[in-house]
């Protein structure tokens, strides 16, 4: 039979590869999370990342507007940051501590918390003599430095692929409402005789969309952080812009830029990618006669939105529908899917959300007014006589 020491000295060594287990686990984690430039997760990272979405989920509730959830939906990201270092920090602390146990003369498991503590915040109170005990001390305080200084480089890289992700999700505000909807891009477009400059903003956006595929699928957090303005949004706002190209290619087959296209076809690879990083299933190959949740009563709605500004129809409205419901069924489930998951503001033709109410928040258009007859010609006049001078 064992005694008494014999059953805790194999205790602490059992305790010591728990602990081996746990610092590995925990290196591993950070390795994935910061270091890792491509998707990687660990179960800290996801059961971490999930208990933070359902605590901000239930708690939203309890708030009436939409303009109140969305500043209390902003805190969720940042403060995931926090809560994930100080648990890699405590499973450190826990995991140095099992690892010291079994070399600490006095004082037990409470002393070696103290001794791994003291360590991994390289604060030097407490140590312990012996080869063994000094080497896990010298790695434990460089494992708590090389966390906090990857965590402090890793904001800035974080908050730089925010702002590049905002500047055109900003701009979009003034083209096509907020929250952004894409009919109505196009129709702003028309009214201020800009359509020829659509071709561009399509380039842009398939660079902003290969930009967030690659961003937002390697730091899944950035898919949570919110934009200033709480009827922003940048998932809104690509299926807005993906929208405004599929009817644009639609309705002008001929007129339509090539650009579009390409964008479409980004846009919805962006959307795939980031799908999976939130757990959304999806058909990897639709067909285009497959059933999309947008109505076609929607559609006519928004035919006719543009027909009142002056937009120029090369199909007619049925045929351009097929067309439409065709470009849609590639990305409505996968944009329909990522806006619920990150409580995207309720917009027109951008689906249903769990976590909000019905009520749809249609874009506001400033009110579209020109000079007076008389501001007019005192303009000319003003012209005139400066182009005189100059002459």
């Amino acid at each position: 039979m064992f005694g008494d020491d014999a059953w805790m000295t194999i205790v602490t060594w059992i305790a010591a590869a728990l602990g081996l287990i746990i610092v590995l686990s925990t290196l591993m984690s950070v390795f994935t999370s910061l270091v890792l430039p491509r998707l990687g997760s660990s179960r800290i990272q996801k059961y971490a990342g999930r208990g933070m979405i359902t605590t901000f989920s239930r708690i939203s509730h309890r708030f009436e507007t939409y303009e109140a959830r969305d500043r209390f939906l902003a805190l969720q990201a940042p403060l995931y940051l926090i809560v994930i270092l100080m648990i890699w920090l405590a499973a450190l602390l826990v995991g140095f501590a099992l690892l010291l146990w079994p070399f600490i003369q006095t004082g037990g498991l409470i002393h070696a918390i103290t001794v791994s503590g003291s360590s991994l915040f390289t604060l030097g109170f407490a140590a312990e003599a012996g080869p063994a005990p000094r080497l896990l001390v010298f790695c434990a305080a460089a494992a708590g430095l090389t966390i906090v200084a990857l965590q402090i480089a890793y904001l800035p890289v974080l908050y730089g692929a925010f702002n590049r992700r905002e500047v055109l999700v900003t701009m979009l505000d003034s083209r096509a409402g907020s929250p952004a909807w894409g009919p109505e891009l196009l129709a702003r477009s028309e009214l201020v005789d800009n359509v020829h400059n659509l071709a561009s903003l399509y380039q842009r956006w398939e660079e902003w969309a290969a930009d967030v595929a690659e961003t937002h699928a390697s730091y899944p957090v950035l898919l949570w952080f919110r934009s200033p303005h709480p009827y922003r949004s940048w998932v809104i706002g690509l299926l807005a812009v993906m929208d405004a190209a599929a009817m644009h290619l639609s309705t002008q087959p001929l007129l339509a830029p090539s650009e579009a296209r390409a964008f479409l076809r980004m846009g919805y690879m962006c959307l795939r990618d980031l799908a999976t990083v939130v757990g959304i299933t999806y058909d990897p190959d639709p067909k285009p006669s497959d059933p999309i949740q947008l109505t076609e009563d929607n559609f006519q709605d928004a035919i006719h939105h543009l027909e009142h500004v002056g937009w120029t129809m090369q199909r007619s409205a049925a045929d351009s529908w097929v067309h439409f419901s065709g470009w849609r069924v590639n990305y409505e489930a996968l944009a329909y899917g990522i806006a619920d998951a990150v409580n995207a503001p309720p917009a027109l033709w951008a689906g249903p959300r769990r976590n909000l109410p019905p009520r749809l928040q249609p874009p506001e258009r400033p009110p579209h007014r020109e000079p007076s007859p008389e501001m007019q010609r005192i303009r000319k006049l003003t012209e005139k006589r400066r182009s005189s001078r100059e002459t």
